[in-house]
């Protein structure tokens, strides 16, 4: 405490964070974090492997400058502010792109959340996409701290598939599966009865940038990860109102893509 008493309070305090605090936040991630984002319980996606290596970088890059340039620009409390931000960016980064391997819930007549998030809204359709007739559609809001993995509602072929470029309106707006940017897989059950459905991914007022590795004439298992969609958005799910299916949610309920059960086919 020398320095402090000395007057030296800027230097001191500069001091006392790098030698108290990054090594804090290290053991943190060391020993909190790791054991949550490690390669063997929650990797990291492959479809963000470009943000996932260039903003840490970035990020890492620009507090080193900040660190070895900023004391004699700014003061220390600024300093450690800034660096704070910064390390607080970069473990969000890495956790918005976790991938958790999970148990997916193995039943021919449940239909699968597509993403996570909380159903929006749910809503009867005259005519829907590709159902080619009335369709129960249900929209899910994913949040910036969701899971923003896809996976498909159940087993299906993927029929086609279509993007639509548009808006970039908040992804809460249940307007946006109609004017925003979109991509359409319509599927079609490999269980009986092989009806059509289609799961839109849509783009919001932040995120830009929709992922999709399905390819036409593919077939899916249900669970499986076929995209993803960067930052807040939507996914709907669209399936025909007039099927034996039971909504088995309702709306501001929390869901998990692969595990929560969406409706239901009731048994013949």
């Amino acid at each position: 405490m020398e320095c402090w008493n000395r007057g030296w309070r800027g230097a001191c305090l500069y001091s006392l964070f790098h030698q108290s605090v990054i090594p804090g936040l290290r053991l943190l991630i060391r020993e909190g974090l790791r054991p949550i984002m490690g390669s063997m319980r929650i990797p990291l996606t492959k479809y963000g492997l470009p943000e996932v290596v260039v903003y840490p970088a970035a990020i890492a890059a620009l507090m080193a400058a900040v660190a070895l340039v900023g004391p004699a620009v700014v003061p220390v409390w600024a300093l450690v502010a800034v660096e704070g931000i910064l390390g607080l960016v970069l473990i969000w980064t890495l956790m918005f792109f976790r991938d958790p391997a999970r148990q997916v819930l193995r039943d021919d007549r449940v239909l699968l959340a597509p993403a996570d998030g909380r159903i929006a809204d749910i809503e009867t359709l005259e005519e829907g996409d590709v159902i080619g007739g009335p369709a129960l559609r249900i929209g899910i809001f994913l949040s910036i701290f969701n899971t923003h993995i896809n996976r498909a509602p159940c087993a299906a072929r993927v029929e086609k598939i279509t993007y639509r470029p548009g808006k970039y309106l908040n992804a809460m707006n249940r307007l946006a599966g109609k004017v925003n940017e979109s991509n359409n897989l319509a599927l079609v059950r490999t269980a009986s009865p092989p009806d059509r459905l289609l799961v839109r991914q849509i783009s919001g007022a932040i995120a830009r940038r929709i992922v999709c590795a399905a390819r036409e004439g593919q077939q899916l298992a249900g669970g499986e990860r076929f995209g993803m969609i960067k930052f807040g958005s939507r996914t709907e799910l669209y399936l025909p109102a007039g099927a034996p299916v039971e909504c088995l949610v309702r709306v501001g309920d929390k869901v998990k893509a692969g595990l929560t059960p969406l409706a239901r086919y009731r048994k013949p």
